[in-house]
């Protein structure tokens, strides 16, 4: 089987590394079938996607829609880098999975305005698919309502016409969309169970997603969350994309 290739860009290698154990063990894959690339250490190297069966990009620390004179040079290289990548991503329809900062890089791309209209604090919410969300072969054995853990300081304002929505929720209305037949993201985190979403607590307490005295509860309040049938659209994903 070809590799899936993962584009992280956490800096503190316990989360990074966390998040690339997560995507592995949800997406059914073993180490050799999951490529990753740390983009926030180093810049893009040469690629060609015919090497790969699809690819995944993790969340972020970084906020896309913050004013550019807040953003790091790191950042920058980094929007600019998986910008480029996507020009030729979109046309070619290949298979991508964008996680949270999926929607910023992938809809950022496509036109969507993003701002912080329909940001989430850190926690559990219900995610409710659409009718088109309801036919999508990626989400074909998932419940129409699931749980799933979200935390982001931007979202979706103004959605592209030529996307599809498949799911929404109370408090943010663009949860996961396609783009094309094999492009898609979600706001929510398929990639995050409980010990998952703890980790990400402890390590972004004093980032601006919450006070940092509200650690320990949202951690106990995210563990009586099941969150199961929101980790099994990373396997859809790569069953569904899985190529020789």
């Amino acid at each position: 089987m070809k590799p899936f290739l993962l584009i992280a860009t956490r800096a503190e290698d316990d989360t990074a590394d966390g998040e690339y154990e997560q995507i592995l063990r949800f997406g059914n894959l073993d180490e050799k079938d999951l490529v990753r690339i740390r983009l926030e250490a180093a810049p893009m190297p040469d690629l060609n996607l015919d090497d790969y069966s699809g690819v995944i990009v993790g969340g972020s620390p970084f906020t896309g829609s913050d004013p550019i004179e807040k953003k790091t040079e790191t950042q920058l290289r980094v929007e600019a880098e998986i910008s480029t990548l996507l020009d030729e991503i979109v046309p070619r329809d290949f298979p991508f999975l964008g996680a949270c900062y999926g929607v910023g890089t992938l809809l950022g791309h496509q036109g969507a305005v993003i701002d912080s209209t329909y940001s989430e604090p850190v926690g559990g919410v219900t995610i409710k698919l659409t009718e088109e969300g309801k036919k999508d072969p990626l989400l074909a054995d998932i419940p129409d309502s699931f749980g799933a853990f979200v935390g982001h300081k931007e979202a979706v304002t103004v959605f592209p016409a030529h996307a599809v929505l498949l799911a929404s929720s109370d408090t943010c209305p663009v949860q996961m969309f396609r783009i094309k037949e094999n492009l898609y993201g979600t706001q929510f985190h398929p990639e995050l169970d409980a010990p998952g979403i703890a980790q990400r607590i402890r390590t972004y307490k004093n980032s601006g997603y919450f006070e940092p005295e509200e650690a320990d509860t949202l951690i106990e309040q995210t563990a009586q969350w099941d969150v199961s049938d929101a980790n099994r659209v990373v396997a859809a994903f790569t069953a569904r994309y899985a190529t020789d």
